[in-house]
């Protein structure tokens, strides 16, 4: 479904400010995530970091859709350039579905979309694969594997943003599709033996260290993320997003709307601008997880780990095997 359609009709209907959305049950930090049926017992807040302790490190935020990364994972992505990554965007479709006009004009819009949502959320360089939209179950997987494996091995990505691979329920074949060939890729790009003809052209095998993987329903949450530092950063990405985002003049129009009827949301500002940024932060971001089928808002989950503004992930970290674990646990000096 078109994200502004939603918001569009919701405004218009004037449910804006009720929602059927499942709020997260209270709990404690180390409990699973409400909603997310199996998260483990060992969940992981991870805050705000002094410093740059990811300088010299590489990430690589993926989206089969432009407004994919900056609804589900704006913030984290905001947080870890800031503490030192360098950051690059990869669109694997090329958003010829949503829009106005000719399928030229959409494609042209949202390839521009997608090159403001990287420069709101600091990604240095963009790289569009460009399959066809709502069509990449129909594609070569072994092809897609092919050029992400020849990223990651060039642009040597230590850690990936993406949709999870194991979520559930999820029909739009571009996320599911994606997320498959990705975590692939992130495993057979360390192997010497996978595309030597990769390495023989001075692309060493390259292992991908650390994946935040998101979704827009039930999956296996393991890490929450305080973005609440970055909020307004993701708010910008939002903003960017104007062809099949969440954003365009939604705030504007709920402001005109009730100044005709006599009415004003302190909240909204004074202009039109004020306007589109609180209707994200407040009700986007908020209020509203419809379009996310249940899944907890930012807000949501922030309340429920005691923090402002939270995102959740699937988080697999660095692989240790049993031999070093022991080693690091028992090893003494000579």
């Amino acid at each position: 479904m078109k994200r502004r359609q939603f918001f569009g009709d919701f405004l218009v209907g004037g449910a804006l400010l009720s929602s059927t959305a499942t709020t997260l049950a209270p709990q404690t930090a180390t409990s699973p995530a409400a909603s997310q049926p199996g998260s483990p017992d060992n969940l992981v807040i991870e805050r705000p970091a002094s410093g740059k302790p990811h300088a010299g490190k590489v990430l690589a935020a993926i989206q089969p859709h432009v407004d994919d990364l900056p609804i589900f994972a704006g913030g984290t992505i905001a947080k870890l350039v800031s503490e030192g990554y360098t950051g690059v965007l990869i669109r694997t479709s090329n958003d010829e579905m949503v829009g106005d006009g000719t399928v030229g004009d959409r494609v042209l819009s949202n390839e521009r979309d997608n090159d403001a949502v990287a420069k709101a959320l600091g990604l240095s360089k963009v790289f569009n694969l460009e399959y066809r939209n709502h069509q990449m179950d129909g594609i070569s997987r072994e092809e897609f594997r092919q050029r992400l494996i020849l990223l990651i091995r060039m642009l040597k990505i230590d850690t990936i943003v993406c949709y999870d691979p194991w979520g559930s329920y999820e029909e739009n074949p571009d996320h599911y599709v994606t997320a498959q060939v990705v975590e692939a890729a992130c495993w057979m790009a360390g192997r010497d033996s996978d595309y030597p003809e990769q390495v023989a052209a001075g692309l060493p095998p390259h292992a991908v260290q650390e994946k935040y993987y998101f979704a827009r329903g039930p999956q296996l949450v393991n890490r929450i993320v305080d973005i609440s530092p970055w909020i307004d950063r993701k708010v910008d990405a939002n903003l960017a997003n104007k062809t099949q985002g969440p954003a365009g003049d939604n705030g504007a129009r709920l402001r005109a709307k009730l100044a005709a009827q006599k009415l004003r949301l302190p909240i909204l500002g004074h202009d039109d601008d004020s306007a589109n940024r609180a209707y994200i932060k407040n009700f986007v971001l908020d209020y509203d997880s419809l379009y996310q089928r249940g899944v907890p808002s930012d807000k949501q989950i922030g309340r429920t780990y005691g923090l402002e503004w939270a995102e959740a992930f699937h988080y697999i970290g660095p692989s240790q095997s049993r031999l070093d674990r022991y080693i690091s646990e028992n090893a003494i000096p000579l």
